[in-house]
């Protein structure tokens, strides 16, 4: 089942049988199961033989329009039917699809797209307006297709008419991609400076999907329902790629919405759920969510977040079949780092798994040596799922990297004498207060087990005295009472004193990310403006 190998000159433990490209895994499953339902979203149901004549239509459209292997072709999609069919018509040719967040603002997309040197976009209507004017008076940029719009203006064309177009005089020849050469352009939701572009191979993402059809055991039975976005790793990877590795259906979301999400788990039996807890929790509160039965859900995973042993035994009640698999990873990682096995001890609830099959990870004390069992230090990770390097960014390849191929978290963790693996914290996180290492995990696990509190996050804000002080964000469950009075002494029955929350602030809701991860420099941010008004 594995081999040694090398990879990136990295030396690391591999997959003895894998397909050679994306495009490879792909059409083995339309081999496998032609009639089988692939794809669907708001009615439209594509089966493997029709999704693959799509894809293969795009990419000699792609090919026509003189696309090479190596160009890059940027997508500006919610979870769409026409981003599944770009990403795969790249992986077929070789093209790097270059997937963005849609919620960032103008500047930044167009640091991406000029970072990246983007030759193509795709996107929507309303997505582009605010990047018309610099798409018109940039040369580099040499098309921009929208998916809703038959008669585009300016120099911005039609998805549909354009790449749809039925081919009716045969296919270009081409050179398919080898394993090692790049599938997509990442960009990383770093809180501070420049967002880094992470490239991810055929190899990085090949490994993933069998990762996740190991240890979930998953096959072309499977359905997954992805309202995570596509242009983040748990859903083109752990969902997406995963389950058409397997040969299984995905249903698209184009966004989270409670009810649609839970209806159509009901309606298409979707047996395979990949969400960040509080999806959990939404769907757990809404009263339609107890008018149905779940015995047919297989597999709830989930990650981003600490989720509280109340919820996951809630969980546990209403999707009875189901096993639990907490999991943890990053965009370098192209998804799984770690994975909480099927059975698993009671007391090992806080934690994020074992590592995958071809991880290998350690940590690392400050002075660069390594950490015994239980010893807290930073995660580095290696295998061949971890990206090769930066997109045009050799600073952070320099130091992100060690010479012995790991790449460095930046998570402040421990491993168990059982190898389960334990986030405390972001490195740049943790909480220093008069020389008292505190981990804000521990604190944010606590204040989960409040039958009162819905979400919470716990930052480090600037003290006098301390240095640093323990301030808790907290987002009550709808129509709760409960003070800040009530949440510090809860927090103080559980913890050590200098561990307790000096402040708490109520807010509607906490700043995630698109993959659900919170953004703790937000709250931080946050607190500093408080301070300045009330100075």
């Amino acid at each position: 089942m594995f081999i040694e190998g090398h990879l990136y000159g990295r030396k690391m433990k591999m997959f003895a049988e894998r397909p050679s490209n994306i495009y490879e895994m792909f059409v083995n499953s339309t081999q496998k199961y032609p009639e089988k339902e692939a794809l669907i979203k708001d009615g439209i149901r594509l089966n493997y033989r029709d999704l693959k004549k799509q894809v293969d239509t795009v990419a000699e459209n792609f090919l026509r329009k003189n696309v090479q292997k190596g160009d890059r072709i940027a997508l500006l999609l919610g979870n769409e039917l026409e981003f599944v069919l770009t990403a795969l018509a790249c992986a077929k040719i070789g093209a790097i699809f270059v997937p963005l967040n849609t919620k960032l603002t103008a500047r930044e997309l167009i640091f991406m797209l000029k970072d990246s040197g983007a030759k193509i976009l795709i996107t929507d209507h309303r997505l582009v307006q605010p990047l018309e004017d610099w798409i018109i008076n940039n040369p580099s940029l040499q098309f921009c297709y929208l998916i809703d719009d038959e008669k585009p203006e300016k120099n911005m064309y039609s998805f549909k008419h354009e790449l749809l177009k039925e081919v009716d005089n045969g296919f270009h020849d081409y050179i398919p991609p080898q394993e090692t050469e790049a599938l997509y352009i990442m960009y990383t939701s770093g809180t501070t400076g420049r967002p880094k572009g992470a490239v991810g191979s055929h190899i990085n993402a090949i490994h993933s999907c069998l990762n996740y059809k190991y240890v979930f055991n998953t096959d072309h039975h499977v359905r997954t329902l992805i309202a995570v976005p596509l242009f983040h790793v748990t859903g083109l990877i752990g969902q997406l790629f995963h389950v058409l590795l397997v040969g299984g259906t995905t249903i698209l979301m184009e966004r989270y919405r409670t009810e649609p999400f839970i209806k159509l788990i009901h309606d298409e039996s979707i047996t395979f759920l990949f969400n960040v807890p509080t999806i959990y929790v939404m769907i757990m509160s809404h009263p339609l969510f107890h008018s149905y039965s779940y015995d047919f859900v297989q597999i709830v995973a989930y990650g981003g977040a600490p989720m509280s042993k109340e919820t996951i035994s809630e969980l546990k009640i209403y999707f009875p079949n189901a096993t639990m698999h907490n999991a943890y990873g990053a965009t370098e990682t192209t998804s799984p780092t770690t994975i909480m096995p099927k059975r698993y001890p009671e007391e090992k609830t806080s934690s994020v798994g074992l590592p995958v099959p071809v991880a290998e990870l350690k940590i690392v004390k400050e002075d660069g040596t390594e950490c015994g069992p239980a010893e807290i230090g930073e995660l580095y990770i290696k295998g061949p799922m971890v990206i090769k390097e930066y997109w045009n960014n050799q600073k952070a390849n320099l130091t992100s990297f060690t010479e012995d191929g790991y790449w460095k978290s930046g998570d402040i963790a421990y491993i168990d004498q059982d190898g389960f693996v334990y986030i405390m914290d972001r490195k740049k996180d943790v909480i220093n207060r008069g020389g008292e290492k505190i981990y804000s995990v521990e604190i944010e696990n606590i204040l989960y087990a409040h039958p009162k509190i819905l979400e919470a996050a716990v930052v480090g804000v600037k003290d006098t005295l301390f240095g640093e002080e323990v301030k808790a964000y907290v987002v009550k469950f709808p129509g709760e009472e409960l003070t800040e009075e009530e949440v510090i002494d809860f927090a103080r029955k559980h913890l050590s004193e200098f561990k307790v929350p000096k402040q708490v602030e109520f807010i509607t809701e906490l700043p995630r990310n698109p993959g659900g991860k919170i953004l703790k420099n937000k709250l931080i941010e946050l607190s500093l403006q408080q301070r300045g008004n009330h100075s």
